[in-house]
């Protein structure tokens, strides 16, 4: 019953949403994602410490194919489904009054929450197919409909990648599915189905299911769509897209990859860590030469999520627990830091790292706020991305020291540019841009303090989140 109000609090305000007065779309949004958060929260709070699927619905909805309209959750879900609904009413809050067409924006958003967290408490493979395509929806045309000036050519470009990757995992869904004893979608019988596969089989279901989680993600060399999507999506579609949705690509790497298909994974997981650190270090030396803040940005978002693919696919709890809590770090971090790019873009009109300086004398609480959260990019003890990050060294570390030893200069690198950026844009004298800066509003200060208590929360107590997830890691790796 828990997990079916979660997907129906978003949907049914989405829909509700659309018929809302354009002066109320936002507040009607933010309240609608609130209830979700809360109600969200209160599961937390006594989620058993169990291996075993919680809130479990199942209802036979096609049944000439065995499709299934099964829901649950694990510690993996439930610690995704507090990210997808603790950041949801930040994004909407963010958000400036004057969009246009304020009812279809916000209802877009909650729509997406919606198929977000479909994702992460699906139990059937065709219903997990459906909320990822579902989920992809709202975003082409919040990125279409409210994006920059080249938002028609490059969302058709996001949409292919992500649509073409979409087709070869469905493709491999329809074969383990022809391939289970009673031909059914059910989690549990895809996986049996994909282990009785030989080794060649697995890994040709492997490439392809690693097209559409790796596209998602999304990791070197399949990352060419992301850069010019996040810069050129309006700010709170890049916050869902990099905060939420490439969550989406690491989760069904965990759910459905690693336990379905052990022989490829163990086959070919080295070929796609070295993908992965290989990534870090090219996408953190691109950053550092970007003057675009928020270009910077996506590229360091790349290189963030390279080392949790490398720590994953090392598949030890140590990568796997680091990859579950780095999830929620840099979800935390990248809405903070994108929030952050995007006031400084309001109040300018400008990006350029060049044409700033000085804002900490004129907005002393916006530079300290936007210091905390970029300290816990850079993972700095106590912080948030420390714990992820040390975690998943760690269990790389286990697999080869050498990777380890690659993949931990994303913490260095991702120190050069990120201290570079903030020392030109936020210190200094002030510019002729930054001369009228003012503080934070108190509706900017209501979005950046939660994120900074997540950020110091999380790096001080992060057992309250391993803990929750750790039972399903264990059991993970027990079934390997």
């Amino acid at each position: 019953m828990q997990t079916a109000v979660l997907l129906l609090i978003p949907f049914i305000a989405s829909l509700l949403g659309l018929f809302v007065p354009a002066q109320h779309a936002k507040k009607f949004a933010f309240v609608g994602s609130l209830v979700a958060f809360i109600v969200a929260v209160i599961v937390f709070m006594g989620f058993p410490t169990s291996a075993d699927y919680q809130y479990v619905l199942d209802y036979l909805w096609i049944p000439s194919i065995g499709i299934h309209f099964k829901i649950g959750m694990d510690g993996i879900s439930m610690l995704m489904i507090m990210l997808t609904t603790f950041l949801s009413p930040l994004i909407i809050l963010s958000a400036r009054d004057s969009e246009n067409r304020p009812a279809v924006f916000y209802s877009l958003i909650l729509f997406m929450e919606m198929a977000l967290i479909g994702v992460f408490v699906s139990l059937d493979g065709f219903l997990f197919y459906i909320f990822w395509e579902l989920a992809l929806i709202p975003i082409y045309f919040i990125c279409l409909l409210w994006g920059g000036a080249n938002r028609v050519s490059i969302t058709i470009k996001f949409f292919i990648y992500t649509l073409t990757g979409s087709l070869f995992m469905l493709v491999a869904l329809i074969f383990l599915y022809l391939h289970t004893a009673s031909h059914s979608f059910d989690i549990t019988s895809l996986y049996q189905a994909g282990k009785s596969l030989d080794a060649h089989t697995q890994g040709i279901l492997f490439l392809f299911f690693f097209l559409a989680f790796g596209i998602k993600m999304p990791v070197f060399p399949l990352h060419t769509w992301q850069p010019d999507t996040y810069t050129d999506a309006p700010t709170q579609g890049t916050m869902m897209l990099s905060g939420i949705m490439l969550k989406m690509g690491i989760y069904g790497v965990i759910r459905w990859l690693l336990p379905m298909l052990p022989d490829a994974v163990h086959q070919y997981s080295g070929y796609i860590m070295w993908l992965a650190i290989i990534g870090v270090i090219y996408a953190s030396i691109i950053a550092i030469t970007r003057t675009d803040l928020k270009r910077l940005l996506a590229y360091s978002s790349i290189a963030h999520v390279g080392l949790i693919a490398a720590g994953i696919f090392a598949f030890n709890a140590q990568g796997l627990q680091g990859g579950m809590i780095q999830m929620l770090s840099h979800g935390i971090n990248v809405v903070g830091l994108f929030f952050a790019a995007d006031i400084i873009q309001n109040r300018t009109k400008t990006r350029e790292i060049s044409q700033l300086g000085g804002i900490r004398t004129k907005a002393p609480f916006f530079a300290t706020a936007f210091m905390i959260i970029m300290l816990g990019a850079v993972a700095l003890p106590l912080t948030n991305g420390f714990v992820g990050e040390f975690l998943l060294i760690n269990g790389v570390f286990q697999y080869s020291p050498y990777m380890a030893a690659f993949g931990g200069l994303t913490i260095i690198l991702g120190a050069v540019y990120m201290f570079r950026a903030y020392q030109r844009s936020v210190l200094g004298e002030t510019s002729v841009a930054t001369d009228t800066f003012t503080d934070l509003t108190m509706t900017e200060k209501a979005v950046m303090i939660p994120l900074i208590i997540m950020v110091i929360w999380i790096g001080v107590f992060p057992n309250m989140f391993l803990k929750v997830s750790e039972p399903a890691i264990m059991k993970l790796l027990a079934g390997y």
